[in-house]
């Protein structure tokens, strides 16, 4: 079994910040492709930031110079600096890792996390 468990979303002021980060356990082999994705109401899911094993990443055009994603793998852990926040990145922010549970059975799967409320007052 592998789970994710996001942390750190919160109520915060129009040019604030926060850190969410995303905890991966279980069953894990290798963690592959990390990333944040978004979803407000009334609205599709979003992907906000990725970040691949090798450590390349990228953005969607609404947070790029304010958004900043990492990972520590030894922790096996992503994270999601948010800098300048605003009341349109007021959603649920969930964490997907593609992740290879053994070395015998070498298939990546997605795992979604359930979720950590992000909500920027004007």
């Amino acid at each position: 079994q592998v789970q994710l468990v996001e942390s750190g979303g919160d109520l915060v002021q129009d040019g604030g910040s926060l850190r969410l980060s995303c905890a991966a356990s279980g069953s894990i082999f290798r963690i592959n492709a990390m990333g944040w994705y978004r979803q407000a109401p009334g609205k599709q899911r979003e992907l906000v930031a990725g970040i691949t094993g090798g450590g390349g990443t990228n953005y969607a055009d609404s947070v790029k110079g304010r958004f900043t994603i990492s990972r520590d793998n030894a922790k096996r852990t992503a994270y999601l600096q948010m800098n300048s926040l605003k009341p349109e990145d007021t959603a649920v922010y969930y964490c997907k890792a593609v992740i290879v549970g053994s070395d015998h059975y070498p298939t990546p799967f997605d795992y979604w996390g359930q979720g950590t409320q992000v909500t920027v007052s004007s």
